[in-house]
């Protein structure tokens, strides 16, 4: 979607103050890329949002390398302190990079995160992840079970989103996660041009509840 058409989509939101929580994926993390706007994408949703709501507050909590709980302990306070009337969660994909990986203990921790900001009053946006299982761009010998903790990830955060009235915003099933050309060097985070579909996805999915 163009900036007019993503504006356009969002008209009459409501929302004035906007927090984002999460690790690296909610921080923003990303190669450039030509073509594509710079910001990453919870940058570039404030500014849509600000279209509709020019004296909206914007808090990024986002850190990189953090897991689920280290989220909650060291961000949650601060996201209730903002009051935000509108909160978007990114956790977890650490968890699930690692052996250790629990996902019965990812999904309490992320439970927590949005019962509480639900139970403030905020609108809670519950992001998932791109299947990166699925390109070229993962290690043949890692796929199969890089795949299976993603799908495991991938329903318990709909779970949590389900259970407490969030909504989830479902990239996994994207077409664009069999794309490398979505993807950093690193191969592992999205670049600059993953972030302009994460905002396209996240700008249709508030627009879906708006024209509830």
């Amino acid at each position: 979607m163009t900036t007019d058409v993503l504006t356009g989509s969002l008209r009459g939101a409501p929302w004035r103050r906007l927090a984002v929580l999460g690790d690296s994926v909610a921080e923003g993390l990303g190669d450039p890329v030509d073509g594509y706007p710079p910001p990453p994408w919870a940058d570039r949703l404030a500014d849509l949002l600000r279209e509709q709501q020019p004296g909206l507050a914007y808090a990024n909590l986002g850190v990189r390398d953090l897991r689920a709980a280290q989220v909650r302990d060291t961000q949650l306070a601060a996201a209730l302190d903002f009051r935000p009337d509108l909160a978007v969660v990114a956790a977890g994909g650490n968890d699930m990079l690692r052996r250790s990986f629990d996902p019965v203990a990812v999904e309490e921790t992320l439970s927590e995160i949005v019962s509480a900001l639900r139970a403030a009053g905020a609108a809670v946006v519950v992001m998932g992840l791109f299947d990166i299982s699925r390109s070229p761009v993962a290690d043949e010998d890692r796929r199969d079970g890089l795949r299976v903790r993603l799908t495991q990830l991938a329903r318990l955060t709909r779970r949590v989103a389900d259970r407490h009235g969030a909504w989830y915003i479902d990239l996994g099933d994207h077409p664009a996660s069999a794309d490398a050309g979505i993807y950093s060097a690193d191969r592992l985070h999205v670049n600059a041009r993953g972030h302009a579909i994460v905002v396209t996805e996240t700008v249709r999915r508030l627009a879906a509840e708006l024209s509830c």
